[in-house]
């Protein structure tokens, strides 16, 4: 798989303008900070349902999986996945399972920068 220049600024654009948009959502309504990251994995899930982040994903690549929309379609995926393996029990195990490594990964260093740093209000 040869990785071209235009999947770097296609990756890019499009990461960056679904965080243009949640910061659009932070400055200008009143929702918080976790309404919105359940608003954006809600979203990948729901987009991927309909058939859309999909070939997002294919066109954006990193642009697209990481953000948290990602995440929803990670689950998404998951789910599908596993329905068509174990029935309807695959609805409540597919999705963490296709996302543990993430969900792991992201306790895991979160501890090791706790140990390093501490955090507190910004004064």
């Amino acid at each position: 798989m040869q990785i071209e220049i235009m999947d770097y600024i296609n990756s890019f654009w499009v990461g960056g303008l679904i965080c243009v948009i949640a910061q659009i959502l932070i400055d200008k309504t009143k929702l918080t900070p976790a309404r919105i990251l359940v608003l954006f994995v809600t979203s990948g899930v729901l987009l991927t349902a309909v058939g859309v982040y999909e070939p997002l994903v294919k066109f954006a690549k990193a642009g697209a999986t990481v953000p948290l929309t990602g995440f929803g379609y990670v689950m998404a995926q998951g789910i599908k996945e596993h329905v068509k393996a174990k029935g309807l029990f695959g609805v409540l195990t597919g999705g963490l399972s296709s996302s543990a490594s993430g969900i792991a990964a992201a306790i895991f260093f979160g501890y090791i920068f706790s140990i390093f740093f501490k955090s507190g209000d910004k004064q």
